[in-house]
């Protein structure tokens, strides 16, 4: 399901103020907040969505980036639109003291809804590559080598030193939370966090495990190779999954995500799916017509050049273009012809072409015919 507008959730404009943004916010959370609103899973949903919707709209840079790009501006990089990266913090300075840290605990460690071991999640890792522009046109394979955490082989991600026992924690008493009871402006309510000694898992290795000392997750470098579909454009990203970091205690992997940049080419100009590339001709061939040698995405071909070509005249090769990096066809190429003016000529040729426009009439200049035409005409009449 799509996401609703930020804007919409929040039941603001885009020119509001941001105490009155602060406002509709408080107003929101204390109607669906989860504590008030029991085993109601679509109050907490709409809990999340308006907490979601004030985290970005409260940060300048991250509501900017909203304006312009949409949810787009933060699709699948967990970096400004998730309700998981919240600075609970923040709403001391809306609630009172204490609340963010009864949030924090609420959606951070599963509160008192937690149902077996935690699952550490990965986190997602992004890696920019510069490709030339025939690359992007016709498609290529990069390696992509970066640094990422991985899981201890070690230990194979328990954290603790081979054939070692785990037993009980000592802090959260093997439930893997720790409690405590929090006043807020909604009352009494208990607090839940994930245990900070076993992360939640409610069991310790007491002997760590020499490789990572104990973290389950070390650092290493990777390669991997990484296929650049034809037809990618500037700013475009793919995602490769599995290439992200790894959760501790064995937690899934975060993705990859590699972001293209395109260098500008010296004969080609890109629109869309259409190249275009501007050709010099002579003033000869302009006049009397001919075959020219023009640039195309796998070489060069003729183009025939129609005698009295005027310049700025645009041609059009069907097909010659970009791919469509979906498989839907090719983009055309556009030839723009201009005229190069000869410079330095000899006497010779300086009598020789002068004597050849002497010899043209009124018709071979039929736009300078009509300019002056017109010109005469304003000049009388004025």
């Amino acid at each position: 399901m799509a996401k609703r507008d930020y804007y919409e959730v929040l039941g603001v404009s885009k020119s509001t103020t941001k105490e009155e943004l602060k406002k509709a916010y408080r107003k929101l959370a204390m109607e669906f907040h989860p504590d008030k609103n029991p085993g109601n899973q679509e109050a907490e949903d709409k809990f999340k969505e308006v907490t979601e919707a004030y985290q970005v709209l409260s940060d300048e840079q991250k509501k900017a980036q909203y304006d312009q790009f949409g949810h787009q501006a933060f699709d699948g990089m967990n970096a400004g639109g998730g309700f998981s990266n919240f600075n609970y913090e923040d709403l001391s300075d809306i609630f009172g003291g204490g609340l963010g840290d009864m949030f924090g605990g609420m959606f951070g460690g599963g509160g008192n809804r937690r149902q077996g071991p935690q699952v550490h999640e990965g986190s997602d890792l992004r890696y920019d590559v510069t490709i030339t522009f025939l690359e992007a046109a016709k498609g290529c394979i990069k390696e992509a080598k970066y640094a990422r955490m991985a899981h201890c082989k070690t230990c194979k991600g328990t954290g603790g030193k081979p054939e070692s026992k785990e037993e009980s924690c000592p802090m959260c008493k093997g439930s893997g939370e720790i409690r405590k009871v929090v006043r807020s402006v909604f009352g009494n309510m208990m607090q839940s966090s994930t245990c900070p000694e076993c992360n939640g898992r409610g069991k310790i290795h007491k002997e760590k495990c020499s490789e990572c000392h104990g973290k389950t997750i070390i650092r290493e470098t990777v390669t991997k190779e990484v296929k650049i579909p034809a037809g990618i454009a500037d700013g475009q990203r793919m995602r490769v999954s599995q290439g992200g970091n790894a959760g501790p205690y064995n937690g899934t992997l975060g993705d990859l995500y590699v972001f293209i940049h395109v260098k500008e080419d010296e004969i080609f100009e890109r629109h869309d799916n259409d190249i275009i590339c501007e050709v010099p001709i002579s003033y000869f061939v302009a006049s009397v017509g001919g075959d020219i040698e023009i640039p195309i995405l796998d070489g060069t071909t003729t183009m025939k050049i129609p005698a009295g070509t005027q310049n700025g005249k645009v041609f059009k090769l069907k097909g010659k273009g970009i791919p469509d990096v979906h498989g839907r066809g090719h983009g055309d190429e556009l030839v723009s012809v201009f005229i190069e003016v000869p410079k330095n000529l000899n006497a010779t040729q300086r009598e020789s072409l002068e004597k050849f426009e002497s010899s043209l009439k009124g018709e071979n200049y039929k736009n300078k015919t009509n300019f002056f035409e017109k010109l005469k005409k304003r000049l009388k009449n004025s």
